[in-house]
């Protein structure tokens, strides 16, 4: 049972909240042992002189195993839980968290919270999400399905992605090896404002990497599946041959000349362009003023064509969630439209700071789906005609308070609509200004393993230096 700060009397379950199930051995701690421990932080934040308290209770369990030359290398098993506090008093926030489930803990984790907000300044800003945000009832987005995943099956799930990476060409010489792991989590958070709820969800992959030899000259590549539920998972012989397919095709690589040109980002590279338009337009960059967006809500950033949409209630999605971290509901909304930024990223304190209402994002993005047009990869490498296929990106170099772009890079070069050779020891630079508002296409090879889905993005010009 969960309890209400402000009035002591049983909150309301909202429908969706984690009731247990067929499931519930998995966990170490029951989901009604993570409601009473959560009822019991704010009861002795109340108790404590609170004006108002947070607190999220969450546990975890995993297990991972890789397997490198068909020999176990590592067995890894995770069981992890926690408490997180917030108080206020007043305007003064505190925090403090711990491992500790007992009751003992739990008092004195609430006291340390107490006494940091009474050191710390006023801040008009802080506080919990307002009420009237608070989500009350939510759909089932299918997040959780265990992996009853033996550890034997593990390790042969392993050497058969290695194995098939191995056999796709006698230049692979070498393995870094597979990895197979499943993981699952739950969490309750509840508040004062009268919210509780929680949910568990579930996360599992398998990847591989391998290296190639071609007269000495060596390359290495990889590739994963990653999905919520196993059914979802590409299978390991699949995953191993992707390996293996895409480092034999960096064998060979050659350096080339300094050009400006088209560059075509590959389906999982294009996802970091989505990741800095989402940190430039985030609150925290927003009102710290350091984002080379400032003042963009309404203006022109992309090219018109481009349409970027939040969609945090897509079922099984890795970034979806009915509810952001501090309670508020979250709801589908379009971020770009024909181009013009339309909302930015905020949670409840950057949404004060800024003079403007969270977007349902405290703790980040949710599931981001950029439209796409009708080409697929060849389409987009003949569209381009001649320019650089990007498959991998090395190092930082992204200034989020200019804009500035320039990354090493690995790919191909593209003649004739067509790849020619493989490259590497390039890099590429723009400004990220430039780049949004020259993306010429979205490919239709849309990647969706992680929280940001794109296809392959297609940059009219930028700078390729070479030796």
């Amino acid at each position: 049972m969960t309890t209400s700060l402000d009035t002591g009397k049983p909150a309301a379950t909202p429908h969706g909240a984690t009731r247990g199930g067929a499931h519930a051995r998995h966990f170490p701690v029951p989901t009604a042992e993570l409601e009473r421990i959560a009822a019991a932080v704010l009861a002795a934040a109340r108790s404590g002189g609170a004006t108002a308290a947070e607190t999220e209770v969450s546990q975890g369990i995993g297990q991972s195993v890789t397997v490198r030359q068909s020999e176990v290398e590592t067995i890894a098993y995770n069981r992890d839980k926690g408490i997180s506090v917030t108080v206020y008093a007043g305007q003064r926030r505190g925090h403090a968290s711990t491992a500790d489930f007992g009751d003992a803990s739990i008092v004195a984790t609430v006291a340390k919270a107490l006494a940091i907000a009474r050191y710390t300044a006023e801040d008009p800003a802080s506080g919990l999400a307002d009420p009237d945000r608070l989500a009350r009832t939510w759909p089932d987005l299918d997040l959780y399905h265990p992996w009853d995943l033996p550890v034997e099956a593990a390790i042969e799930i392993g050497r058969e992605a290695e194995a098939a990476a191995l056999a796709v060409d006698a230049r692979i010489t070498n393995s870094e090896g597979a990895t197979v792991s499943r993981s699952e989590s739950e969490f309750v958070y509840a508040n004062s404002n009268g919210f509780a709820g929680g949910y568990r969800s579930s996360w599992h992959h398998i990847d591989c990497a391998v290296v190639g030899d071609d007269a000495g000259a060596m390359q290495r590549d990889y590739w994963y599946t990653a999905a919520r539920a196993p059914a979802d998972l590409q299978g390991a012989a699949a995953v191993g041959r992707a390996a293996g397919e895409r480092t034999v095709r960096r064998l060979g690589a050659r350096q080339m000349q300094t050009t400006e040109c088209p560059v075509l980002f590959e389906a999982p590279e294009a996802v970091d362009l989505l990741s800095f338009f989402v940190q430039a337009v985030s609150g925290g960059s927003l009102y710290r003023k350091s984002s080379f967006l400032l003042d963009s809500l309404g203006a022109q950033v992309f090219a018109p064509h481009i349409r970027l949409r939040e969609e945090p209630h897509l079922p099984r999605a890795r970034g979806s969630a009915p509810f952001d971290s501090e309670g508020v509901a979250t709801a589908p909304r379009d971020v770009v439209r024909d181009g013009v930024v339309q909302g930015y990223f905020l949670g409840s304190y950057s949404a004060r700071k800024l003079g403007l209402q969270t977007t349902g994002n405290g703790g980040g993005a949710h599931t981001l789906v950029l439209d796409h047009g009708p080409d697929d990869l060849p389409a987009l490498l003949a569209r381009m005609g001649r320019g650089l296929f990007v498959t991998e990106q090395l190092g930082q170099g992204v200034n989020l308070v200019t804009g500035d772009f320039s990354r090493g890079v690995a790919g191909f070069w593209v003649e004739d609509g067509a790849i020619a050779y493989p490259v590497e020891e390039i890099t590429i630079a723009g400004n990220l200004r430039d780049m949004f508002r020259d993306i010429v296409a979205v490919g239709s090879d849309v990647e969706r393993r992680g929280s940001r889905h794109t296809g392959s993005i297609l940059v009219g010009r930028m700078t390729v230096a070479g030796r």
